[in-house]
């Protein structure tokens, strides 16, 4: 069912108790979602939480985009979006939730529990495809320019190379490099299906989309997440390593090659290191596991803190300050990868590995990196991934890496059937 938030600002309540009369299909209600974002003229978001069958979607009518510190416990309800490189303000980018619902996709979509500010979108969708034209975005020369290095194949892998010569200096442990890709949409893109296929395909990752006006819109599918806070308690996760599934049964038989195992364990050892920082001892530690994030294998231990019996309610915002960015889409020492990267990288990620997600929602803060994610802009779309660079890599096998991470999304928007 879908809901709304009540005048007071309580989350879930629900609309009436009228009589169903239409049923819809989860591809009707995405369109009357997206297309009541588009004609408000604001920002919004769409998404599910990994294992959630709760569909939730927030939207701002602000035509100015609003901006706020990382104060996450300060916040209202709403939904934050920060790029890679912090900004010369150390501001987000937020949409807040002026309007609110979520839906339950394990029951029918009754269209009688609708609010009437979705419904009056209801004569826009019918026979309508939400297609690249309500995306169109400007970029400058200069930005179309520096994407076109970020997707060669030889500027990559001549990247994982200088990498891995300044790992073997001793001036760092591990890097991140990253490229892109553009991809022309299809004639038959419909982003309401590539929605749906994503849903149905990756169960276990935070399928996600957001809109900001002139300022970018995103869809993705991400693994990991950077900060949690639930009631009392907090969470966050290291996730590193990658290999491709194989088999009926990957989970049990995956084989990790030491390298990726020593990938995954500096992510594990940033993360405590950041709780002795702030003199954090009283944690839970889980892992490592293989865990599955579509067609990926990946490496991940979790973390766990009661924020009440360390008497740390900030919690959440002190750790999303230092973790960010973190080692798995960085590199290790931080400042020093994040120096290497800036220097030799060659084009603006962007909101590629920053950090996205709903904050104050019901309660619950959930912020993830920004991983197996798009911009679309216009009628093409950008492809973004990294892989974790080591003193045993090689850069070809680490260009076929991210070759693999960018069909995660790219398949769905070439073949929104796939």
């Amino acid at each position: 069912m879908l809901h709304q938030p009540a005048n007071n600002g309580n989350f879930g309540q629900k609309m009436s108790n009228q009589t169903v009369n239409t049923v819809l299909s989860i591809q009707e209600a995405l369109k009357l979602l997206l297309t009541t974002g588009i004609s408000s003229g604001g920002s919004f978001a769409i998404w599910r939480k990994p294992k959630s069958a709760k569909l939730e979607y927030v939207m701002d009518e602000l035509n100015d985009p609003e901006k706020v510190t990382m104060n996450l416990e300060e916040l209202a309800p709403g939904f934050i979006v920060h790029p890679f490189t912090d900004q010369e303000d150390k501001k987000a980018w937020f949409i807040r939730a002026s309007k609110y619902l979520f839906l339950n996709l394990d029951q029918p979509i009754e269209e009688d529990y609708l609010p009437d500010w979705i419904l009056s979108s209801g004569e826009k969708v019918e026979n309508q495809t939400l297609d690249s034209h309500h995306f169109q975005v400007k970029t400058s020369g200069d930005s179309r320019e520096k994407r076109k290095i970020g997707e060669g194949k030889e500027h990559f892998k001549n990247l994982v190379e200088l990498a891995i010569q300044a790992i073997s200096e001793g001036k760092l442990e591990k890097v991140v490099p990253s490229r892109t890709k553009t991809i022309q949409l299809s004639e038959e893109f419909d982003l309401s299906k590539s929605l749906l296929s994503m849903l149905k395909a990756y169960p276990n990752s935070f399928v996600n989309f957001f809109h900001i006006p002139n300022i970018g819109t995103w869809i993705g599918a991400s693994p990991e997440i950077l900060i949690e806070t639930k009631g009392e308690y907090f969470y966050t996760m290291s996730l590193a390593g990658t290999q491709p599934v194989v088999g009926e049964n990957p989970l049990k038989t995956a084989a990790w090659t030491a390298k990726e195992i020593e990938e995954q364990a500096l992510v594990s050892r940033y993360i405590v290191d950041c709780f002795k920082k702030i003199r954090l001892r009283e944690y839970d530690e889980y892992g490592p596991k293989t865990v599955l994030a579509g067609t990926l294998l990946h490496l991940r231990s979790d973390f766990r803190v009661n924020m009440t019996t360390t008497n740390f309610p900030q919690l959440g915002s002190v750790m999303l300050e230092l973790l960010h960015p973190t080692s798995a889409v960085c590199g290790m020492p931080r400042e020093t990868a994040h120096a290497f990267l800036k220097e030799n990288e060659g084009f603006d990620r962007s909101f590629f590995a920053g950090f996205i997600g709903p904050v104050n929602i019901n309660q619950e803060t959930s912020i993830y990196v920004n991983l197996r994610t798009a911009s679309i802009e216009g009628d093409k779309a950008v492809l973004y991934a990294g892989a974790g660079v080591t003193e045993d890599s090689d850069p070809e096998k680490e260009w076929e890496e991210t070759d693999l991470k960018c069909q995660i999304i790219g398949k769905f928007i070439q073949n929104p059937n796939a």
